[in-house]
Formats: structure tokens, C-alpha cells, sequence
């Protein structure tokens, strides 16, 4: 096992320290390195949430996993491995999982310095979120909600069955509940909120319930109509840069807000995007994180061992941890995928890592990001 002991690798979650973002690693070693490794745990959930990206993968029963074994070998051999998360489907759907494949995930990565996530949406009995207390960094939450009415439609809008409103209640009462004792018991909750045609106007609303709920961070991305949500509408760069400018003005400052995959670049023209990117850069306690997938993650479905460059398998696997290593599996991926060379461009004056493959080609299909340069202001 290889053991991290650099100061960094132990350093404090916070604003000034996010070893998610691919810009702190690409700063440390001039390139990028795979240190982040996410795992698929569960294609099972209890819900089918109408904005979510992995809805195609949900099943009803699912096979047999890979040995925990060859997977932790996989972790093993990553050089710089900074962070592991954990996802699905609900990765806690089944005690049987978090018994045998969470919790000594999380220990693996507790004894060897990793940091840690697990996205899950809190529905479930305490008991299961309890066991992760001791390994845990963070627990990842999807909150687009202002009460149970928008809980009960948006977190069954794909059930395909009718589901009674008495049984959404009890759910989110539950994850409420599960949040705030959680967080009483000093786990790291981060709450994401997308920002879409549901929710532009309602970030305000949906932040303070996510501040009294006891949330440590408030993360929040803009939610591109992929896949499973494809047939959502595309909310306009307009109204997306109005509601984040709603939310800068009423927020809490002292929590923590992290914004994700935005759309809007230092090297675009706009006057109205460099005002936005201007106001997040001088905002206490706001940080734009680069998007980590094929930047410094990759996701590892643990049912067959494949490897994609995020959880949502739009993009076909390129390797398996049965033939490969990581490491070497990345870096064919880094340096030889045609989907990488278009978007695999950096600005360290920004702190930029370029666009994700789905903001490019949602709002900038024929733009060449490598010709580009930040126009200082």
C-alpha cells in the first residue's frame, strides 16, 4: 500500500484547500495526474429524480460486483491518489453494501490519507449514515427543494409508476432529519443545488434551507440536459447568470458555496461573463471548482471494471482495471482520445481547466477553447 504523507494530502477541506479541483494537482505536478478515483457501487436507488445523470444506468436488481479485492489493488496503484467518491444509484440502497464494500472502502482510504465522498440522498434509516461517521470527508447531497411538494415532483418525475405524496413526505422528512442529526454529529455535509428551469428562481429559498438544515458547503452547478434528462429544458446563459447573481446577494457568508461546470470563461468577450467571473473571484467563501472528470477522475463501474471518464457512461469505457492500471489507462485517455484533445485546454491566470465536454457542446459546439486567451480585466 502506498502511504501519503505530503502536508497537503492531510490538509483541511476548506475554501483554500479543494483536493477535488484539478487545477491544485495540475499546479503541483505541470500536468495533469489521475488523483481522484470515483466508483459506481449500485445502479439500485429509491428514487428517479427527473434531472439525473445516471437514470439510464437504474435497474431493478443488478449482478454480481468485481472482488473488492481487485479493486482496492486498482486504488493501490494509482500514484497520486488524493480522493476517492463513492456513487451510484443510492450507494447505501442496500446494508449489504455498505458493509461490505463502503466501510472498508473508506477505511482503505482513511489509513492511506484519501480523502473521502459519498453521494447519497439521506432518504434511508440514520443507522446506515451513522457506520460512515468515523471514515467519511464528505457527504454529497442532491437539494433542488423548497418543500415536499417539489421533492415528490422532481424525485419521482421518471418512477414510471404513480408514487403517493404521503410516501415523498415521509422521505424528505426523513432526509431533513438525517442532515441535520448527521451534521449535529459533525459530518461534512455539502448540499448541491442544479440550477435549471426549476430551481433559477428559487436558489435564495433553497440555500437557507440548506444553511439551517447545518450544512457545512453549498454547492451549486448548472444542470445540462444529458442522457437520462435530456428531454429537460436548457435553461439560457441569461437567466443562469441572473440567478447566480440572485444567490451572491442573498446568501449566508459564512457558509461555504462552490460553483461547478459553469458555462462562462475568462476567455469569452462577454462583458456580462467577466462581470460574473469578477464577482465569484472577490466573494468570501466562494470557490469555482474545474471539473475533475477526465481532468484528474475517472469512474470505475465495480459491476464489470470499466473505466469512463464520469459516472454517466455517454462517453463509451476506455479501459478496465482487469487489463490495465489506472494510471496507464488515464493517460491513454489524457493523451490520445480524440473527446479530450477538444476541451483539454489550461489558463493558470484564471485558474481554468477549460470546459467539460457537456458545456461545450451544449453552448460552445464550434468553439476552439486551446486558441483562446483570457482577456484581463
Amino acid at each position: 500500500m502506498n502511504n501519503n504523507t505530503d502536508t497537503d494530502r492531510i490538509s483541511t477541506i476548506s475554501p483554500s484547500y479543494d483536493p477535488w479541483d484539478p487545477i491544485v494537482s495540475l499546479r503541483e505536478f505541470g500536468r495533469h495526474v489521475l488523483t481522484s478515483v470515483e466508483m459506481t457501487v449500485t445502479n439500485l436507488c429509491n428514487m428517479r429524480c427527473e434531472h439525473c445523470a445516471v437514470g439510464d444506468s437504474l435497474v431493478m436488481k443488478e449482478p454480481e460486483q468485481i472482488p473488492l479485492s481487485l479493486m482496492l489493488k486498482a486504488l493501490d496503484e494509482v500514484e497520486h491518489l488524493r480522493t476517492i467518491s463513492i456513487t451510484g444509484g443510492e450507494p447505501t440502497f442496500r446494508r449489504q453494501t455498505v458493509d461490505e464494500k463502503i466501510v472498508p472502502l473508506l477505511k482503505y482510504a482513511k489509513e492511506r490519507g484519501i480523502r473521502t465522498q459519498i453521494n447519497s440522498n439521506l432518504t434511508l434509516d440514520y443507522e446506515r449514515y451513522e457506520k460512515l461517521l468515523p471514515y467519511l470527508d464528505v457527504m454529497h447531497i442532491s437539494f433542488n427543494y423548497t418543500d415536499e411538494t417539489d421533492f415528490h415532483e422532481v424525485g419521482f418525475a421518471r418512477s414510471g409508476h404513480s408514487v403517493k405524496p404521503e410516501v415523498a413526505f415521509k422521505m424528505y422528512d426523513k432526509m431533513i432529519e438525517n442532515t441535520k442529526r448527521l451534521s449535529e454529529a459533525g459530518m461534512f455535509i455539502s448540499a448541491e443545488t442544479m440550477i435549471n428551469y426549476r430551481t433559477f428562481d428559487k436558489l435564495p429559498e433553497i440555500h437557507k434551507m440548506i444553511v439551517e438544515m447545518g450544512c457545512r458547503r453549498h454547492e451549486v452547478h448548472p444542470m445540462y440536459a444529458a442522457d437520462f434528462a435530456e428531454g429537460l429544458p436548457v435553461l439560457s446563459l441569461e437567466d443562469m447568470r441572473m440567478a447566480i447573481h440572485s444567490l451572491l446577494d442573498q446568501r449566508d457568508q459564512d457558509l461555504w458555496m462552490l460553483f461547478g461546470t459553469l458555462p462562462f470563461f475568462a476567455c469569452n468577450s462577454s462583458e456580462e461573463d467577466a462581470k460574473l467571473l469578477r464577482r465569484l473571484r472577490q466573494e468570501p467563501n466562494v470557490t469555482v471548482r474545474n471539473d475533475p472528470d477526465g481532468r484528474n477522475r475517472v469512474n470505475v463501474n465495480m459491476f464489470t471494471g470499466d473505466v469512463y471518464v464520469t459516472d454517466f457512461a455517454a462517453i463509451p469505457a476506455f479501459g478496465n482495471i482487469n487489463k490495465g492500471k489506472l494510471d496507464d489507462i488515464f493517460g491513454k485517455w489524457l493523451n490520445g482520445h480524440p473527446l479530450n484533445q477538444k476541451v483539454n485546454c489550461h489558463c493558470d491566470y484564471a485558474s481554468c481547466c477549460g470546459p467539460n465536454l457537456l458545456v461545450a457542446d451544449m453552448y460552445y459546439k464550434d468553439i476552439d477553447f486551446k486558441s483562446r486567451k483570457a482577456i484581463i480585466s
